[in-house]
């Protein structure tokens, strides 16, 4: 049997239960080392075989996984974050049922949402967004034309930007040129939940200078909209808590 995990952000304690049990248990893990906290393998049994696949090719991880396999035993491949969000495993799950290995996958903690916690942050604000927008500017991985950032900034939602921080400066100047107003806040965050976790803020035209000072250019969530501004964002309650709205749970107070 093959578990794809997610690790979850990178604080240790953000692996879900269920992540933790599987790389207990595991015979053999494949962690993608570039991005994954090597604390997590210290879950691990010491007589478990662990792979790096920061210098594996997808082949290459499929063969372990199948020898594995052959001499029954139980693989971990252990991803960053949430694997469903550019974690490349589309590709390997493909791989797996072509070779009639089974899978199951185990859901982690996003960066996306690590970032929000660090900033103390709703994304969906009433009366402000009620959407998230998670994309990434277009690099070696090309973007649909419908996707590129300056038509989805069009709707001015919260944007969660990944795998993009080393191209800030075009990545702002789509934003404003799709529709957020240059003085639309946003954030940086870089390694969300390690403790070398780093915060800048700011406004889309000053921004690339705050980072550049910072010395950030990778690993790093983008967040841009009017929901980071704690000053001027005049958003509304929520029904769910207000006195006069009933619900399944509670009557309307007179």
């Amino acid at each position: 049997m093959v578990h794809i995990v997610g690790a979850g952000s990178g604080d240790p304690e953000l692996i879900t239960l269920k992540g933790r049990r599987y790389l207990k248990e595991a015979d053999v893990v494949i962690y993608a080392g570039s991005l994954v906290n090597p604390e997590l393998l210290g879950f691990c049994r010491p007589e478990a075989a662990v792979y790096n696949s920061a210098n594996m090719t997808l082949p290459e991880v499929i063969d372990k996984i199948k020898e594995a396999e052959a001499a029954g035993k139980t693989t971990v491949r252990l991803h960053t974050g949430d694997p469903a969000l550019y974690g490349a495993i589309q590709e390997q799950m493909a791989s797996l049922d072509r070779e009639g290995i089974s899978y199951d996958v185990t859901a982690g903690v996003s960066s996306f949402l690590a970032a929000a916690a660090s900033l103390k942050q709703e994304y969906t604000l009433p009366g402000i967004s009620q959407t998230v927008i998670i994309t990434r500017q277009e690099g070696r991985t090309p973007v649909p034309e419908r996707e590129k950032l300056k038509a989805l900034a069009a709707h001015q939602a919260t944007m969660c930007i990944f795998l993009s921080v080393d191209k800030l400066a075009e990545v702002v100047k789509e934003l404003i040129a799709g529709g957020y107003p240059s003085d639309t806040p946003i954030a940086i965050v870089q390694k969300a939940s390690w403790p070398e976790e780093k915060i800048v803020r700011g406004r889309l035209d000053n921004i690339v200078a705050r980072v550049a000072a910072e010395n950030i250019d990778r690993t790093a969530m983008i967040v841009v909209g009017r929901v980071l501004d704690k000053e001027a964002a005049a958003y509304e309650l929520s029904q769910l808590y207000a006195p006069e709205f009933s619900h399944t749970f509670r009557t309307a107070s007179p």
